[in-house]
């Protein structure tokens, strides 16, 4: 009877462990911002959870300006600066699952896709394209991402 009494009470401390572990794993959820300075009001990116968001990316040169006009080099920087973030957050650019492109002219749509074709990883990421009044600092293009760890 007693050995009966003991496996009970074994079997319930390692149920009530199992339980608590299983209710606290919630506490061990990855949330932090990527790429935060202090004063800003904004992060690069955010993590919760598996799930990556990513804020919108211009093409800054290696100084923080816009660099010219051209909007193939912007969508190239921004991509980039996109590449940065999701790297620096532990994640891989396969893991972006969507993605929204700002633009300021229609007009640079189709350049604009040449150059992300031969930048995102396959398969694409759904993607929205927005036509904008305009950008901060002149910028032709701004992409923001979602990405969700594998």
């Amino acid at each position: 009877m007693m050995r009966a009494i003991s496996g009970t009470i074994k079997r319930s401390i390692w149920l009530a462990g199992l339980f608590t572990l299983c209710m606290s794993s919630s506490g061990f959820a990855q949330h932090q911002a990527v790429g935060f300075t202090k004063g800003m009001p904004f992060s690069e990116g955010y993590v919760a959870g598996n799930t990556l968001y990513v804020a919108g990316q211009q093409g800054p040169d290696s100084h923080g300006k816009v660099t010219g006009t051209d909007i193939t080099l912007q969508t190239t920087n921004a991509i980039a600066a996109i590449e940065k973030v999701v790297k620096e957050a532990g994640f891989q650019m396969t893991d972006i699952v969507s993605v929204t492109v700002y633009v300021t002219d229609l007009n640079d749509v189709e350049r604009m896709n040449e150059v992300y074709k031969k930048l995102m990883p396959d398969p694409k990421p759904a993607r929205a394209t927005v036509e904008v009044a305009g950008l901060i600092g002149g910028a032709k293009i701004e992409i923001s991402a979602i990405a969700v760890k594998h």
